[in-house]
Formats: structure tokens, C-alpha cells, sequence
């Protein structure tokens, strides 16, 4: 969220730094969910990954929708955050539909809610199977990841 803060200031032409009349802003890094939802999955992003959000709150859903489909073309494992709020409950259902004109029903794909929190969730199943619904943004604290193995389903810990 660091990037929105400084994108934020900039617009409204707030000056960020250190001394008088400047916003001291600290950035702190951390372990991103799709690391942690990957560590869970056993270590699909081990090659070229892509990671894409499906929030349309500050990307327009026709950019979003052509990055999903280059990244289907692609042999990128793919790792989805944001599937999935109150207001936004669509876009993980096109995000597969498009997926499956791309890769096999088959294709492994693993389901991350929480990853090293204590309401932490994994489930396995494949593409064709994939309920949009069990990645529910919609509960407070609850950060879901989708990642699919490439097309070719080589992803060793990624086993449906």
C-alpha cells in the first residue's frame, strides 16, 4: 500500500520526507500473501510467475482482463490476489473462464485464505473445479490467493 500513499501524495501535492511541512511516511517491508500462499502450496512460483489483482478499484477491468489473458497464453504460473469482495464477486468467475480457453480443466490449482494466520485455509482442486465463492474477500482479515500451475500442470507441490 506504500505505492498508493506516495501515489496519493503526489496528486494532491502533499511533500513527502523528513522536516517541517513534509509527511514522514515509513515504508516497511514485509512478506507478500502470495509468497506465504505459495510456501503452503509447495513452492509453485518456483519459475516465471505472474501475480495479478482482480480489483477494479484502481485498474480499469479491461486491463486487467487482457493482463489475464497474456498471462494465459503465457507458461506462467499465476497467482491471483483480490479475488473477491461484497461489491467486486465476478471477477474470479471470468478470470477462470478466461483461463479455460487457455489451459486444461486439469490445470492444479490451490486456494489460499489467511496463509500463516490462525484462520489460515489450503484447498486443492483443479481448474474445472474451482468455486469462485470459497475465495471470500468479504471477511475481515481474510486475504485469499489463487495460484494456478502453467499450462503443462509441472508444478510438483501443486497437486490436485
Amino acid at each position: 500500500m506504500a505505492g498508493l500513499v506516495f501515489e496519493l501524495c503526489l496528486e494532491n501535492a502533499v511533500p513527502v520526507g523528513s522536516g517541517p511541512d513534509r509527511l514522514a511516511v515509513e515504508v516497511i517491508p514485509g512478506v507478500p500473501a502470495l509468497c506465504s500462499g505459495a510456501a503452503l502450496l509447495g513452492a509453485p512460483l518456483m519459475h516465471d510467475f505472474e501475480a495479478i489483482s482482480l480489483s477494479d478499484l484502481m485498474t480499469p477491468w479491461p486491463v486487467i482482463e487482457k493482463r489475464i489473458q497474456m498471462a494465459a497464453q503465457a507458461d506462467f504460473v499465476i497467482a491471483f490476489y483480490n479475488p473477491r469482495s461484497k461489491k467486486r464477486n465476478w471477477q474470479l468467475d471470468k478470470a477462470k473462464e478466461i483461463l479455460l480457453g487457455h489451459r486444461s480443466s486439469e490445470t492444479p490449482v490451490g486456494l489460499v485464505t489467511a496463509a500463516m494466520r490462525e484462520a489460515e485455509s489450503v484447498a486443492l482442486t483443479r481448474l474445472a473445479d474451482l468455486d469462485p465463492t470459497l475465495a471470500d474477500n468479504g471477511v475481515c482479515g481474510k486475504q485469499p490467493d489463487v495460484c494456478l500451475s502453467p499450462p503443462n500442470g509441472d508444478t510438483p507441490g501443486l497437486q490436485g
